[in-house]
């Protein structure tokens, strides 16, 4: 692959990012409209767009190899890439363990779950679009702490939602079925907050 010498890694950060955003949204309006009829399809969008993500993480990684001087340190760009990556797996993985343990009624509890997850996402991606400022950046930092005051209440809705489930429900089969998936929700949120982590520690890097 030949160098690029335009190449714009923090605008790829972003497109990153950006379908982390898009499989937040299917996953929050699949399960607002849930249909057991059509959940393969919704699962079939997910992978396509998990698929085009990988795809893009592997041409920011070809990308680097060939690079000279990158616009920061190449560990950074790596880990920013895969965490970002692992952002649109993890959502995907929801929907995954909902189909494979055949769930047929959505609990009230996962809509709050699944707008928090899309929501930590814009947040994220609201950071990103700023990132490549991060050195003059007066807005950043801002952003980045409403990630990780997202990330912390997703906790809490987790140790919500779950301690509910136990209290209500003596059915073993349910309450495994259902601590997987809440626990996947808040993964996902997890996962947004460790992407914000990188971009602080190449902040204080480059202070």
């Amino acid at each position: 692959m030949a160098k690029n010498k335009d190449y714009n890694y923090f605008k790829k950060f972003v497109e990153l990012i950006d379908y982390s955003c898009q499989s937040s949204k299917i996953l929050e309006d699949t399960l607002e409209n849930f249909n057991t009829k059509t959940i393969e399809n919704k699962l079939e969008e997910l992978h396509k767009i998990e698929h085009t993500a990988d795809l893009a993480k592997h041409e920011l990684m070809h990308q680097l190899a060939v690079e000279f001087i990158a616009p920061l340190e190449r560990e950074d760009i790596v880990s920013l890439s895969q965490k970002i990556d692992d952002i649109t797996d993890t959502v995907e993985d929801v929907l995954i363990k909902i189909h494979i343990y055949n769930v047929q009624t959505m609990k009230s509890d996962i809509f709050q779950f699944t707008k928090l997850v899309s929501r930590c996402c814009l947040a994220l991606k609201t950071a990103l679009e700023e990132f490549h400022n991060y050195k003059k950046s007066t807005s950043l930092k801002a952003k980045l702490i409403e990630v990780n005051d997202l990330e912390e209440e997703g906790d809490r809705l987790y140790y919500k939602t779950v301690a509910r489930l136990y209290r209500e429900s003596k059915d073993p089969v349910e309450l495994l079925v259902w601590t997987e998936i809440y626990d996947h929700l808040e993964k996902c949120c997890d996962a947004c907050e460790e992407v914000s982590d990188v971009i602080e520690s190449v902040i204080m890097k480059n202070s």
